[in-house]
């Protein structure tokens, strides 16, 4: 997984941020980290902390945004039994910032002073904040000493293929299977999709890709719908894959899987598209002379699923004109036996 001890990128914005971190270690100064939900904050706060003279010692997280303001009082400087009050979450905040002073909530001394390095993160613009009057500007700037700001995910492209990767061996090795590759269109439209969720999103994409993988090829029909650009409930006009095609006929028409196991289970659970069926019967079609019949037998199929087999084309918008396949065939041959074929086959659908 992505720990501390590593920040997984090639992009300039990931060299800087670890230049950073590196003079960020090397004081005691209080650090300040932005960025959107998922860019790594909290990997970026256990780096300075583990490369710093304090690394023996914990580092001590906490949530701030899931605790109301006097939780957040009684989480950091402790309370005195059944005294809350209205304190300002912030100006005693700034007050500990400013002189390590803690004070327990409802106390009405000081109890001790306190040695520890504040690292502050905060997926909030601050500025914002401070004009519209929700942040205190003197402890924004008592924070921001060092400033680090981590680029979204869509802002350091060249990292994708590089996360894409290492997490793919890593949940692969998780779950004890052989680590799938991407397809190049598949790693293309990666690539360009924006990541709102940036490196958590990737990390929980990938894992899924990994578990639900059918080949040891992650081709675009096995993408969510957010990355590929359709629409809920319209899968099917994804871009067909050839090579995803070409495996399923190859496991009918030589490995002598039926139709009913290699096609239908997937495309009814929505994990086949309605253009892989249809590469899938075109490529059945021209083995078979555009004949349906000899269709059936070659996808394995007994010859009483003949009408089963076409009311699942028709009704799934599957069906393919087999006058073309005939022509082709046609063409193919000398032309003499062409007219005499068609007539005796002029039954055949």
């Amino acid at each position: 997984m992505q720990t501390a001890q590593q920040l997984i990128g090639v992009s300039a914005a990931i060299h800087t941020i670890l230049e950073d971190v590196e003079f960020a270690a090397r004081s005691d100064a209080k650090v300040l980290i932005t960025g959107e939900s998922g860019v790594g904050k909290e990997v970026v706060a256990r780096l300075i902390h583990d490369r710093s003279n304090r690394h023996n010692a914990p580092l001590v997280t906490i949530n701030c945004a899931g605790l109301p303001d006097t939780l957040m009082e009684s989480e950091l400087f402790g309370h005195v039994r059944g005294s809350f009050t209205s304190l300002r979450m912030q100006a005693l905040l700034l007050r500990f910032l400013e002189s390590g002073e803690v004070q327990r909530v409802g106390a009405d001394r000081l109890q001790s002073r306190v040695d520890v390095r504040v690292i502050a993160a905060t997926n909030s613009n601050l500025v914002d904040r401070i004009a519209e009057k929700g942040f205190r500007e003197d402890l924004y700037y008592r924070l921001n000493v060092i400033n680090m700001m981590i680029p979204p995910l869509r802002e350091r492209r060249d990292d994708v293929q590089v996360l894409l990767a290492y997490y793919l061996r890593i949940y692969a090795q998780r779950h004890g299977v052989p680590t799938p590759d991407l397809a190049p269109e598949a790693l293309r439209l990666l690539s360009a999709y924006d990541w709102p969720g940036n490196v958590r999103e990737l990390k929980n994409l990938t894992e899924r890709l990994v578990v639900r993988a059918r080949t040891l090829l992650i081709v675009p029909e096995d993408l969510p719908q957010e990355v590929t650009g359709r629409p809920r409930g319209e899968r099917d006009r994804l871009p067909v894959h050839p090579s995803a095609a070409e495996s399923m006929y190859e496991r009918m028409v030589h490995g002598r899987e039926s139709f009913w196991a290699v096609v239908y289970p997937p495309f009814i659970a929505r994990d086949l598209t309605r253009d892989d069926v249809r590469l899938v019967v075109r490529k059945g079609l021209e083995q078979a002379r555009g004949n349906y019949k000899l269709l059936v037998s070659l996808f394995n199929m007994p010859a009483t699923d003949y009408k089963r087999f076409l009311n699942f084309l028709r009704k799934h918008d599957c069906h393919m004109p087999f006058q073309r396949f005939r022509s082709a065939a046609a063409a193919a041959r000398d032309g003499k036996s062409g007219a005499a074929g068609d007539v005796a086959e002029r039954d055949v659908i």
